[in-house]
């Protein structure tokens, strides 16, 4: 892949047919999409603010990074698909085989495992950096595709052909795609004219890794303490299994005093949060504090433009389906794509763009009123519906069959996957 991230000299621009589709946003989603993209024979162009690539070599494998997913098994197909999983395996994976979830406020709890979900595990806990080293190992000199890192997009332009992009050095790209996966602060959401409904969860997800008393067990849980949901994601680092990764999603100020803390205080409250069921608690990072808002898009596509990942949506963190909702999207786009691209059909067209946005739009909408839904029983006091939630959860434990549904939701088995997935 050409690196075009230095700014030392004046390039004329580049015309529509230079590139089949231009991708704004390098992290986890966009360079699947353009990996799959280029793999089918389709010139990309893919730009991305920082100011170079994160690779397996400039990794820092020695630190636990704080910002980790849940990549369910069909993501690991996906990424195995794409030639990433080895390498990714190779630095740190972590499967996990069981799940636990209770609630603090009661006797209520369920759990989960691989053997009744018919699967060798319920998914893998990945640093964000690595997932994303390794699909750059991929992209970086594939002849397909030019990289344009440390630009940013100040325009965004319609032609009869495609669209057109005006980087801030000037620069000028086009294409007959245009896909957005820059964040859920999406810019070129904003410039294509598409708004996105936003729902304040009124809490911060404080992230940092621990070192636990005892083993994870290849185990995550997660505990509803005060209606607020505590993970702990196992992590072995270097055969060692008493690493958890922790997500607790807490009101603002909750998080302003976590972060506050030290670690020896810090610890302590994650080990009572947890009820001890690991053991004394000890942190080896300081911890991160970020809002959580719910957001999602009125609409995925336009005319030659489409919206991927946390620029379509974004979602609480309480199943750690975020990544995973991102990545499909990735290769439903994709199959949509490179199906048209294939035939000689315009690919940028909005009915095509639209058969990806129907794929997609129902099943990220159930996502995110599941997760409010969760956040909205968990956070009620109310006697009735605390006894409510216990019982129907420990009721569930029991219902095998239905369990087993559930299971197959979150590993990713549900509705019609593209090739790449299966």
């Amino acid at each position: 892949m050409t690196d075009t991230s230095t700014k030392t000299h004046t390039r004329r621009p580049t015309p529509p047919t230079d590139f089949d589709a231009l991708i704004v946003g390098g992290a986890m989603v966009g360079a699947t999409l353009c990996a799959l993209l280029a793999n089918a024979g389709m010139r990309v162009a893919l730009i991305e603010a920082q100011p170079k690539p994160l690779t397996l070599d400039t990794l820092d494998s020695t630190r636990v990074a704080p910002r980790v997913s849940a990549l369910s098994p069909v993501s690991v197909r996906l990424l195995t698909r794409l030639n990433a999983w080895q390498a990714m395996a190779d630095t740190r994976v972590t499967p996990y085989r069981f799940m636990q979830v209770w609630d603090a406020e009661g006797s209520g709890d369920i759990a989960f495992s691989a053997d009744e979900a018919g699967v060798a595990s319920l998914g893998h806990i990945v640093e964000n950096n690595v997932t994303l080293a390794a699909l750059n190992e991929q992209i970086l000199d594939h002849p397909n595709v030019t990289s344009f890192y440390g630009a940013r997009v100040d325009a965004l332009q319609t032609s009869t052909t495609g669209r057109w992009l005006r980087l801030d050095d000037g620069r000028q790209l086009g294409a007959p795609l245009v896909v957005a996966a820059d964040g859920a602060r999406s810019a070129l959401r904003d410039m294509a004219d598409i708004d996105a409904v936003e729902d304040d969860m009124q809490q911060h997800a404080v992230v940092t890794t621990v070192h636990c008393e005892r083993p994870h067990g290849a185990t995550a849980r997660q505990a509803f303490v005060d209606g607020q949901p505590l993970a702990f994601l196992p992590l072995t680092v270097d055969g060692d299994e008493h690493y958890c990764s922790i997500v607790w999603s807490v009101t603002p100020a909750r998080a302003q005093t976590l972060e506050a803390m030290s670690p020896e205080s810090l610890g302590a409250a994650l080990g009572e949060a947890l009820e001890y069921r690991l053991g004394a608690v000890a942190v080896r990072d300081k911890a991160y504090a970020f809002p959580l808002i719910q957001r999602h898009a009125t609409r995925y596509v336009a005319p030659h433009f489409a919206l991927i990942g946390d620029a379509a949506h974004s979602v609480h963190p309480l199943a750690g389906q975020g990544v995973n909702l991102g990545l499909m999207d990735a290769a439903v786009l994709a199959e949509e794509v490179v199906t048209a691209f294939k035939r000689g059909a315009p690919w940028g067209d909005v009915r095509l763009l639209r058969r990806y946005e129907r794929r997609r739009r129902t099943d990220n909408a159930a996502m995110l009123a599941l997760m409010k839904g969760f956040k909205t029983l968990f956070s009620t006091h109310h006697p009735g519906v605390l006894l409510a939630r216990n019982v129907g959860m420990s009721g569930l434990h029991r219902l095998v069959p239905i369990k087993r549904a559930i299971m197959r939701q979150a590993t990713g088995e549900r509705g019609r996957l593209p090739d790449s997935c299966r």
